[in-house]
C-alpha cells in the first residue's frame, strides 16, 4: 500500500474534526464580540447619561450660586 493513502487514511478524519473545532471556535467567537460590543454599546449610554445629568446638577449649582450672590447684593 502507498504512503500517502495510509496519510489520507487519517488526514481525512482530523481534517473534519479540526474544521469542526474551528467553526464552533469562531461561532463562539462571534457571540463574545456580539456581547462585547453591546456591553461597550451600554456603558456609552450610561456614560452620557451620568455627564447629562453632571450638567443639569452644575446648572443648579450656578443658578444657586446667582441667587446668593444677588441676595447679598441687595
Amino acid at each position: 500500500m502507498p504512503a500517502f493513502i495510509e496519510l489520507n487514511e487519517f488526514m481525512i478524519p482530523i481534517g473534519g474534526m479540526i474544521m469542526v473545532v474551528l467553526i464552533v471556535g469562531m461561532v463562539f467567537w462571534f457571540k463574545a464580540r456580539e456581547k462585547e460590543l453591546q456591553y461597550h454599546q451600554e456603558m456609552r449610554i450610561r456614560e452620557m447619561e451620568h455627564q447629562r445629568k453632571m450638567k443639569e446638577i452644575e446648572l443648579e449649582v450656578e443658578k444657586t450660586r446667582a441667587r446668593q450672590g444677588s441676595e447679598k447684593a441687595a
